[in-house]
């Protein structure tokens, strides 16, 4: 079977790519072969300084998650409370069945927990990677 030769494009713009044979050992790569080589682990050790992801986007990021958690979390944990969206919803309309478990204390507090789970997860978040 014929060999085709592989292209590498490199993560730089301004360096051409890199054609050559793809081979099955590297003592059997010719010299121009290990000039190619060298360019191309040369390359990927330069990309993999340049894959760094921002510190500030990092922290944006980190800020989303914790606002997101934050507000999922109150939103949770005082639905089961409110008469507006536990005891008048749709839901428990069109299935009376459903009401039936939905206004056990026990529910209302397990929902509750889980709301209070996740404003614990989003406040231990912020603490832990406050330093980086």
């Amino acid at each position: 079977m014929a060999q085709r030769p592989a292209v590498t494009i490199s993560p730089n713009p301004g360096v051409p790519p890199i054609v050559g044979t793809i081979e099955a050992a590297p003592a059997q790569v010719s010299g121009a072969g290990q000039a190619a080589s060298s360019h191309a682990a040369g390359a990927q050790a330069g990309s993999a300084h340049a894959q760094r992801i921002p510190r500030w986007l990092e922290r944006a990021e980190l800020f989303l998650r914790v606002l997101l958690r934050m507000y999922i979390g109150i939103a949770v944990c005082f639905a089961p409370w409110s008469r507006l969206f536990w005891d008048q919803n749709p839901l428990i309309a069109q299935f009376p069945s459903l009401a039936v478990y939905l206004d056990h204390g026990a529910v209302r507090g397990i929902v509750s927990g889980v709301g209070l789970l996740n404003l614990w997860i989003a406040f231990r978040d912020a603490i832990r990677r406050r330093d980086g």
